[in-house]
């Protein structure tokens, strides 16, 4: 396969975040599987670089206690499995995760020197299934019915983010090039602004589709934001509603 050489558009990245406001009473910060099943090793099934569930616990934290200090909601979206009778569990619908389940099973090829499994991940009952700790206050919304990449597909999230007025759903979580990346297109596709957050994102799958899941969303969709700089749009934003 040949090499293709990243393309420098970091000048028209930056003349689109110039046009970017953020208003924090019309925003809400999504978190997607932010729960142990990727972040916590001592539990996890498919578990992130431990180095990378470490950056991405510490800055959302600090983030969420912003927002939350600003009274943007903050909507926890988690994945969680069924056992199914005589099936076993709902991955096993998926074609594409029973061949990484098997594959898996003959070598850790899916996050090399790390265990993983696609069939026992997040299965509903299991310490996987609960959301990191320091990221849950009271208060916070939690959506646990995830099934697929896509947080909007068979969930009320469109639901929810409507009742709460939100036009702008800034996104946290695993894996930037699966989950983060569908569900934001599904908002870009449903009329939300959507701001992707870079200090707490990851993904298990390497960080060459790491790094291709940001570009996708600031070169097609949307914007990639540092923490600072989403404060800063955001104390911006307080000013706009003045």
């Amino acid at each position: 396969m040949n090499v293709v050489e990243m393309v420098d558009r970091s000048s028209m990245i930056a003349a689109l975040n110039a046009e970017l406001k953020i208003r924090p009473r019309e925003t809400a910060i999504v978190t997607v599987d932010m729960h142990r099943g990727h972040l916590d090793m001592s539990v996890a099934t498919m578990p992130t670089k431990p180095e990378d569930a470490s950056r991405v616990i510490g800055n959302a934290k600090e983030l969420l206690n912003y927002a939350r200090s600003l009274g943007i909601p903050i909507i926890h979206v988690k994945l969680v499995m069924r056992r199914l009778r005589n099936i076993g569990t709902e991955t096993n619908n998926v074609p594409f995760w029973q061949a990484l389940h098997k594959i898996n099973n003959e070598k850790d090829r899916l996050t090399p020197g790390r265990a993983s499994t696609a069939n026992e991940h997040n299965v509903e009952g299991s310490p996987g299934c609960d959301l990191i700790p320091e990221l849950y206050h009271e208060g916070d919304y939690v959506i646990d019915n995830k099934k697929r990449l896509d947080c909007f597909i068979g969930t009320d999230l469109d639901l929810l983010l409507k009742s709460l007025h939100v036009r702008t759903i800034c996104f946290m979580g695993i894996n930037t090039n699966t989950c983060v990346l569908n569900t934001s297109f599904t908002a870009f596709n449903l009329n939300y602004g959507v701001v992707v957050l870079s200090d707490c994102v990851a993904s298990m799958y390497g960080d060459d589709l790491h790094v291709f899941g940001l570009q996708n969303v600031a070169r097609c969709i949307g914007w990639v934001l540092t923490n600072d700089e989403v404060r800063e749009k955001m104390e911006e934003g307080l000013k706009l509603n003045n």
